[in-house]
């Protein structure tokens, strides 16, 4: 089992900056990738961004490269999603996500999820 409790969302103008955490705990967590993905309203939900613990094999959805960073922090087991030059289109809610080889929406330990909104 693995427990993944996110924060940090909030509201936000556009180009404004905000950083998601995601606390992780359980038996075996940290041999997981993990990741976020995002859901905003009437649409699917979507990749965002995923890591392994020991920060390797990073990868981004291409909206977000470059005005999003996805790191791990060991000491704190938590995963961070920093997100700079926000857009309106950026507003969703964030799920962090683990899974024991690769993030997908098949994945079966996801986090309650944090809403993001960006708006004037």
């Amino acid at each position: 089992q693995v427990q993944l409790v996110e924060s940090g969302g909030g509201l936000v103008q556009p180009g404004g900056s905000l950083r998601l955490s995601c606390a992780a705990s359980g038996r075996t967590f940290r041999s997981y990738a993990m990741g976020w993905f995002r859901q905003a309203p009437g649409k699917e939900r979507e990749f965002v961004a995923s890591i392994r613990w020991n920060g390797a094999n990073i990868r981004y959805r291409e909206s977000v490269k470059g005005r999003f960073t996805v790191s791990t922090d060991n000491a704190k087991n938590t995963v961070y999603l920093q997100m700079n030059s926000l857009k309106p289109e950026d507003t969703a809610v964030y799920y962090c996500v683990s899974d024991p080889t690769m993030v997908s929406l098949r994945s079966l330990y996801w986090g309650q999820g944090t809403q993001v909104t960006v708006s004037s």
